[in-house]
């Protein structure tokens, strides 16, 4: 291969460094911010830690990863069953009900695991209701029967599973909305009845769609940390914390960090991996209403119990464990401290999503006018944080930011002034920056996508008539966008009243949410008292699944008619 002559230079030096604009600059800005903590953790990698790091790998390292693997492998089966079922059926068959289980199918992405892990427990422990009412009604004793134990290991996948299954349901729905009416009808044709259309032909199709929502299921399993430390089941992401707070190691605690990192890159890897292997394709582009399968007898009997099953397990009875708890007895500081919880919560989850949906924006124009392979890689690095477990953030945060606290007071010890604390790494700007950096890729897809559908023309004669790339974006993108940009507003801020992890860990002392709240209320076995901040994330998070029923229900086929 001929080398590049001296003429081919600066044409080389434009492909790999293009003008560098101010939006460019912004844009590679915001992919070194987020980029920190991850650069952080792999820092410390080879850091040595006197010890400590050979004392968990002889003693819980081999729990923490036989405990995860076990997550990992059910949280994905059992999403998956639920989620391609349920969706196949509503998308294909007709039965009872299957109007309202279109939609109502992503109610469960309103309980936050940790809330429904603390409704459970409540439930179906032994001085539970539950088993209450049976001890009762047979005159059972103490050991006189065998009950399942919720607080377990199979109780956290079970819990994890109802609640994350959504993530399948919805790019699964969309696959199968999506398919070509002329292979089914090839399938009919031969015979084939609806559970073999759905094995030969279905799945092949979605099977893209099927391991983006089983990773984004996992993604949230590896980040699970509430629900897991009250199960007392350890994971790597109560491990990071034990590590950090209990026993005080940094090193440590970034090393568990980089291991829980391993187990996300290698979710990537694997999606990648799987979607390159085989690949199918739709061979027509006639895209109509798609042939229903009639139900009748025993199997719509069957399908109305499938779809109506996961909701009740996964909303309907925990919502309904929370609201009676929060009625009969409640948080006993409802109206006093609780406002102030509440009221933080409001604030971080404002500010953050404010400041998200902005970078969002910074990040999707700033490939709209530069489109190079350096600006798409930073915003593929951008937009990473949402794969990254928050343990793992806060850790990465933690690191340079105590850093700069400890050397900022040092410097200004030896100069004669005064220590002035931790004004990074203990106020609550390092939680905005956990949440933003946790939570931008949430903003920017729905920013990327709300844009993409401008035409360019639009950008051309805005610029035509003397309008700069800032006052395109002022004056023409940003009123055609503001539907998309509230969305996102919302996504995120939903998404941080919920964040439990990385706020256990990072929080400003005497600065509790709404989420820390209701777990520090549940490790102290006060259900009954937690219920009332559970109950109110809840409510919160009843908004997105709205939101994402409205737009699943307009993409339908006749606008949902």
């Amino acid at each position: 291969m001929s080398r590049p002559t001296s003429g081919d230079l600066p044409t080389l030096s434009r492909r790999l460094f293009p003008s560098f604009t101010p939006w460019t600059a912004l844009l590679l800005g915001v992919a070194l911010v987020v980029a920190l903590p991850v650069l952080a953790v792999l820092a410390h990698i080879l850091v040595p830690t006197g010890g400590v790091w050979q004392h968990l790998a002889s003693t819980v390292l081999p729990r923490y990863l036989a405990n995860t693997l076990f997550l990992v492998i059910t949280v994905g089966l059992g999403t998956l069953v639920i989620g391609t079922g349920t969706a196949w059926l509503v998308v294909m068959c007709r039965f009872p009900g299957r109007r309202l289980f279109e939609w109502a199918l992503l109610l469960p992405l309103a309980v936050p695991t940790y809330v429904i892990a603390y409704a459970y427990t409540d439930f179906l422990q032994f001085s539970g209701p539950l088993q209450g009412w049976l001890r009762d009604l047979f005159g059972w004793g103490f050991g006189d029967y065998w009950f399942p134990e919720i607080r377990s290991l199979g109780g956290a996948a079970t819990l994890i599973s109802l609640v994350l299954y959504p993530y399948v349901y919805m790019l699964a729905r969309a696959s199968f909305m999506e398919q070509s009416v002329c292979m089914l009808d090839v399938g009919r044709t031969l015979g084939r009845g609806p559970w073999q259309l759905f094995w030969s032909v279905a799945i092949p199709l979605s099977r893209p769609a099927l391991v983006g929502g089983v990773s984004l299921a996992l993604m949230e399993t590896l980040n699970e940390f509430g629900a897991v430390q009250y199960f007392g089941v350890d994971t790597f992401t109560t491990g990071i914390y034990r590590t950090w707070f209990g026993l005080g190691e940094q090193a440590a605690a970034a090393q568990l960090a980089a291991c829980l990192l391993t187990f996300v890159i290698a979710l990537v890897l694997l999606e990648r991996w799987s979607r390159g292997k085989r690949r199918y394709f739709h061979t027509s582009s006639r895209y109509q209403q798609l042939p229903e399968f009639h139900l009748g007898g025993w199997a719509s009997a069957g399908a109305f119990l499938a779809c109506l099953l996961p909701i009740l397990g996964g909303f309907l009875i925990p919502s309904g464990i929370l609201a009676e708890l929060a009625i009969q007895q409640g948080d006993s500081l409802f109206g006093k401290s609780f406002i102030g919880y509440a009221r933080n919560s409001l604030i971080l989850a404002s500010i953050a999503a404010l400041v998200a949906v902005t970078l969002a924006v910074v990040l999707s124009y700033g490939v709209r006018l530069n489109n190079t392979r350096l600006t798409r890689t930073a915003t593929r690095i951008s937009a990473m944080g949402y794969a990254i477990p928050g343990s793992v953030v806060a850790v990465g945060i933690l690191i340079p930011f105590a850093w700069l606290d400890n050397t900022l007071n040092t410097w200004l010890l030896s100069r004669g002034g005064e220590v002035i604390g931790l004004i990074f790494s203990g106020s609550a700007f390092i939680l905005v920056y956990a949440y933003v950096v946790r939570f931008l890729a949430v903003s920017f897809n729905a920013v990327e996508a709300s844009l993409g559908k401008v035409t360019p023309s639009m950008d051309a004669a805005s610029r035509t008539l003397g309008q700069t790339a800032t006052g395109t974006l002022k004056r023409v993108h940003t009123p055609i966008m503001r539907g998309s940009l509230l969305a996102a507003c919302i996504l995120v801020f939903v998404d941080v009243m919920k964040e439990l992890p990385a706020t256990i860990i990072l929080r400003p002392f005497n600065f509790d949410t709404l989420a820390v709240r209701a777990h520090n209320l549940a490790a102290d076995e006060r259900l009954a008292e937690a219920s009332t901040a559970s109950l109110a994330i809840v409510v919160v998070g009843i908004v997105p699944v709205i939101l994402l029923s409205l737009a699943m229900r307009r993409s339908r086929p006749g606008g949902g008619k």
